[in-house]
């Protein structure tokens, strides 16, 4: 066997031997309007997975910004213009997530749900509190999450 095949003696596909190499091939059979040629099994798999990475990022940028929040909160000893910033650019990313693809805001309210679990999560391994120390369910309404005002100050 030559090392253009893989360990079952077949030569891998163009998606799987060089993944970018590959989307740049269906882009052009895109633009060239080379239907038959596109790869469409591996292409609807890709365009799923674009979808699915948009929500994931919504989740994590929402967890970041609500750990902050949490963070915020129940230490107020150690509030510091690091975590503002942070607050601030979580947001700033949200909304820009927001913005570019709308569709996601009526999944907002489960996002930031999923995200307040991971949120806890984070608050626990970084400070010294507990998971009874916070609410076991997102004390933020929307609203005040995505409020580039709150909190006010230090």
């Amino acid at each position: 066997m030559g090392s253009n095949h893989d360990i079952t003696g077949f030569a891998p596909s163009a998606y799987e031997a060089d993944f970018y190499a590959w989307t740049q091939q269906q882009a052009k059979f895109l633009q060239e309007e080379k239907w038959s040629c596109l790869d469409v099994p591996n292409l609807i798999e890709e365009i799923e997975s674009l979808g699915k990475q948009q929500r994931q990022e919504l989740r994590n940028r929402l967890g970041i910004l609500l750990e902050h929040l949490l963070k915020w909160e129940f230490q107020p000893s150690h509030r510091s213009k690091s975590w503002l910033a942070t607050l601030r650019e979580q947001r700033r990313q949200v909304w820009r997530l927001l913005k570019e693809s709308p569709s996601l805001q009526p999944y907002l309210e489960e996002a930031i749900e999923d995200a307040y679990q991971s949120a806890l999560n984070l608050a626990v391994s970084e400070t010294p509190l507990d998971y009874e120390d916070f609410p076991q369910e997102c004390p933020y309404p929307k609203e005040q999450i995505l409020n580039p005002e709150f909190p006010s100050k230090l």
